[in-house]
């Protein structure tokens, strides 16, 4: 995103060798450095670990919508304990 004092790019980082998947914001808005992590997803043991979500909608639910099974998808930014509870996988 840009404007007049605004220059924010998002960035997507892929690490194909161990599975690791990023989406960050970086740049400058209103002479202040922007940098964030938007989405950071592992493959381990043939799940989708979501480590981080900050998407409006939530990507777990976009991949299931897509047809991974929720069995195949880790909260990972949850608890172990707390995963249980979810429609997830524990781990």
């Amino acid at each position: 995103m840009k404007s007049g004092n605004e220059e924010v790019e998002a960035e997507v980082i892929f690490d194909n060798e161990r599975d690791r998947y990023q989406l960050v914001h970086a740049g400058w808005s209103n002479k202040r450095r922007v940098y964030g992590c938007v989405l950071h997803l592992d493959i381990k043991n043939e799940k989708i670990w979501i480590q981080h979500d900050g998407t409006e909608g939530g990507i777990a639910n976009e991949l299931n919508n897509r047809g991974i099974r929720k069995q195949d998808i880790v909260l990972a930014f949850h608890s172990p304990f707390k995963r249980q509870f979810t429609k997830f996988a524990v781990g």
